[in-house]
């Protein structure tokens, strides 16, 4: 992430319906999908942020993310033939994580968590950049009964994250018992919102979806309540630094249209026994051969940190590439998500050379998570 461009390239961003809180609380802004939104707060910075959603309870604004909605007779079995995961493993009132893909190369156009209400309906959130695409394509692929709606800014997400996510809701007199990745209605304040039982930090958690109208009445009530839980409002930058030590990828660095879920290492997000899906062919073909790469983690040996687009050397053969990269603060070393030839193959415990900025250091292959999760 860089810092938003000034001037005329600033106003062409989009803004979530609670800019002016984050500007209060002292946000530093990043554009981010075509969104100016806060990389960190005032006061607090990316390690505090980063330990408040380990430790306690912290809120994201992810309202750039984006919202789309299938509906009419057959919408989930339409969406079902063309998103990579089953949602005939599902039930009404549950999300799950799938992927579109292209159907020609089977490379990620997008990931997207669907939320099943019926046979009939279908909400969608995929990622800010890719939300016209993903519609455009359903669009093209739609039967006349099938409408495809984008609903991009007529929603806020909040995403509640941490060990104490349940009481700061509970206290609210929002629902927070229901199964990992499903959700439910609920009312604040006479305000209706989605509450889904997800989130990309590893930690217990909620996603809130709320009319974009009310997202400020729903924060405030948030941090109202809060005080008691010592919330604290988190921005992109620590976002990045708890999911890449989960080892969750990352559209457009860990997942894109040139890296595969077979290569990603995502396959467990994909119905193979469906007898449609984008993709299906080439991606059955390339399971079936094996993939060239894949997704492998890194842990630093030597005091370094890993950033994207570095070179992966064993000896003198280069033979990968890091796509994400960071310092840890929990673990307090580099971490790094790489895509790694298959030939030669290297297992776990390996150790391999990073080419940081003319100099070489040892990092570990590994297998993610870099921190064992407590989402389940």
């Amino acid at each position: 992430m860089t810092d938003v461009t000034s001037g005329a390239a600033a106003t062409r961003l989009r803004r979530s319906p609670l800019h002016e809180r984050h500007t209060a609380l002292g946000a530093k802004f990043a554009p981010f999908g075509g969104w100016e939104m806060p990389l960190e707060y005032a006061g607090g910075g990316v390690l505090r942020e980063h330990t408040a959603v380990r430790a306690g309870v912290g809120v994201f604004d992810v309202s750039h993310l984006g919202k789309a909605r299938v509906t009419g007779p057959g919408a989930a079995q339409f969406v079902n033939a063309c998103l990579s995961n089953d949602l005939g493993r599902i039930g009404p009132g549950r999300a799950q994580y799938t992927l579109c893909c292209d159907e020609a190369t089977g490379g990620v156009v997008d990931d997207i968590i669907a939320y099943l209400h019926g046979g009939d309906h279908v909400f969608l959130i995929p990622n800010a950049a890719n939300t016209a695409e993903v519609v455009r394509r359903l669009r093209a692929a739609a039967p006349p009964s099938v409408t495809v709606t984008d609903e991009h800014e007529a929603y806020a997400v909040l995403a509640v994250q941490g060990p104490r996510s349940a009481e700061l809701l509970g206290a609210l007199g929002l629902p927070t018992g229901h199964d990992y990745m499903s959700f439910s209605t609920a009312s604040l304040d006479g305000v209706e919102l989605t509450v889904c039982r997800t989130g990309y930090t590893g930690e217990l958690g909620y996603e809130l979806v709320v009319p974009a109208g009310h997202a400020v009445a729903v924060w405030d009530g948030l941090f109202a309540a809060g005080e008691a839980f010592e919330l604290r409002a988190c921005g992109l930058g620590a976002r990045d630094t708890l999911r890449t030590e989960m080892g969750y990828p990352l559209h457009g660095q860990d997942l894109s249209l040139e890296i595969t879920p077979v290569q990603a290492r995502s396959g467990w997000a994909v119905g193979w026994d469906k007898p449609a899906f984008w993709g299906r062919d080439v991606l059955l073909a390339e399971k079936a051969a094996g993939p060239r790469r894949t997704l492998r983690g890194l842990e630093a040996v030597d005091r370094a940190i890993p950033r994207p687009g570095m070179a992966v050397y064993a000896g003198d053969e280069r033979v990968g590439t890091i796509t994400s990269g960071t310092f840890s603060p929990t673990r307090k070393q580099g971490i790094a998500l790489a895509l790694l030839s298959t030939d030669p193959k290297l297992t776990d415990g390996d150790v391999v050379e990073v080419d940081i900025r003319g100099r070489r250091a040892r990092m570990r292959v590994t297998r993610p998570p870099f921190v064992q999760p407590s989402v389940k």
